[in-house]
């Protein structure tokens, strides 16, 4: 009979409260850069950037409105009013389920293919540079090394 890998010591709370606070201030630095830029370089702001993302890789470019908020981590009301921007600038437009009336989708354009499509290298160049921005303060480096080596 083989021995089991010991167990991991249990969970200290100050010290999960001390690497979540670091993950948040990882996290505050990368999405305001990621922001400022996707706004300043392509018009759209980040939600819009990650809607465009989802919907794109999506079959048929398509998703259940539910499923999009789910994806992006908003509410349904949020990602309503998102989606009503998106369309209001051609980027996406509401669709009805055929099957089911009250099922809503949204569903993104040839323009938002190409906004998306432009904005993926800036948001590509600028999460490398905040993250490594990130990983110069000795406080947030061993966090910002956790998380690329996690994936």
């Amino acid at each position: 009979m083989t021995a089991s890998p010991p167990a991991p010591p249990p969970a200290d709370a100050a010290s999960d409260q001390a690497l979540w606070s670091r993950v948040l201030a990882v996290h505050a630095q990368v999405e305001r850069s990621l922001a400022q830029a996707l706004q300043r370089r392509h018009g759209i702001g980040l939600s819009e950037y990650r809607a465009l993302e989802d919907l794109a890789r999506a079959d048929g470019g398509e998703l259940r409105m539910q499923e999009l908020a789910d994806r992006i981590g908003l509410g349904q009301s949020s990602v309503t009013r998102l989606v009503a921007r998106l369309e209001g600038v051609g980027f996406a437009y509401k669709d009805h389920c055929p099957d089911d009336k009250r099922g809503v989708y949204a569903v993104v354009t040839e323009a938002g293919r190409e906004r998306h499509a432009a904005a993926r290298a800036t948001y590509a160049e600028v999460l490398g540079t905040a993250l490594n921005t990130a990983a110069a303060d000795p406080r947030l480096t061993g966090t910002v090394q956790a998380l690329r080596t996690s994936g």
